[in-house]
């Protein structure tokens, strides 16, 4: 594994572990879910299009062929992982909805042996098992009496894995035709179409212009988002998506350590080894084996052209 790509992932996943404290803040400012989404995408969009249009315009370049990759990453991916997770958010605590949004490796393994080909090794199996060990604690399912999370809180936290899975397996395939930059650009731009018009966000004219959430929705927009995403999807060049996916595990840890720290989350002792199993679980598949390395889909696609 490239060290340098590791880096860059855990990095932007650290990023991405800061979300929580953009989110509540715009809570508290009476903003919903759908609508912290869409200020999250449309300012990511602006900023990332204001800089390829400056800078690189060569990253616009994108052929219509290739959109299913962007719904994908955009919509199928963007809109409803960050609709699930800061749903889960306002539904339980930051601490425990960032570990079940860490449900996402589980889902990128699975795909990934189907769609990618990737292999389907022990390590990757003992890893799945301690992430679902550790899902069952996190929620309470075990003891019976340690959670008090709804059913539905519980449902959107397992989503949000899910479509953060998603995005590793459409952003894997986009990289054998384009740029981190420019998958990055068109996924907020997909997002921000579908979001803007359906958001009702258009209606919270008052609150928008506010400094504060003027000032909350930028660093939403930028911190955790298109400096995040960037740096993933350029590490994601270097690095099987199962195991890059299994690498961003630094976001829950630092999400937690937010939960607990600032916003006061409390966590019973089980849901704490719950949190260790599947932190345990992914830095455990990302052990090395000594098994061939495996060719990614770039490299692939050079050597193809090559022969």
């Amino acid at each position: 594994m490239n060290k340098v790509a590791l880096m860059i992932i855990l990095f932007g996943a650290a990023l991405w572990g800061t979300i929580g404290l953009f989110v509540q803040a715009l809570y508290g400012l009476g903003f919903s879910p759908i609508e912290v989404v869409t200020l999250r995408v449309s300012i990511a969009f602006l900023a990332l299009f204001l800089y390829v249009a400056l800078v690189k315009r060569s990253a616009l370049s994108m052929k219509w062929k290739h959109v299913p990759y962007f719904l994908g990453t955009g919509i199928c991916s963007i809109v409803f992982f960050n609709w699930a997770y800061f749903t889960a958010i306002q539904e339980m605590n930051l601490s425990i909805a960032a570990v079940l949004l860490y449900t996402g490796p589980a889902f990128v393994a699975i795909m990934s042996r189907i769609i990618f080909k990737e292999l389907f090794t022990p390590q990757k199996i003992v890893a799945l098992i301690a992430t679902f060990i550790g899902c069952v604690l996190v929620i309470g399912l075990f003891p019976v009496n340690t959670g008090q999370f709804s059913t539905y809180g519980i449902l959107v936290g397992i989503g949000s894995g899910f479509g953060y899975a998603l995005y590793s397996i459409f952003g894997k395939a986009a990289l054998s035709n384009y740029s981190s930059l420019t998958i990055t650009t068109y996924t907020f731009l997909f997002a921000s179409l579908a979001l803007v018009p359906t958001s009702g966000l258009m209606g919270k004219a008052m609150e928008w212009w506010s400094i504060d959430a003027l000032l909350l929705s930028l660093g939403l927009g930028l911190i955790p988002t298109v400096l995040a995403y960037l740096l993933y999807t350029r590490g994601l060049h270097f690095v099987e998506s199962s195991k890059a996916s299994i690498v961003a595990t630094v976001e829950p840890v630092v999400a937690a350590l937010i939960g607990v720290f600032v916003f006061q989350d409390l966590l019973h002792f089980w849901q704490i080894i719950g949190i260790i199993s599947i932190l345990s679980g992914v830095v455990f598949m990302n052990l090395k084996t000594n098994g061939k390395t495996k060719i990614n889909l770039p490299e692939r696609e050079k050597l193809r052209k090559k022969a």
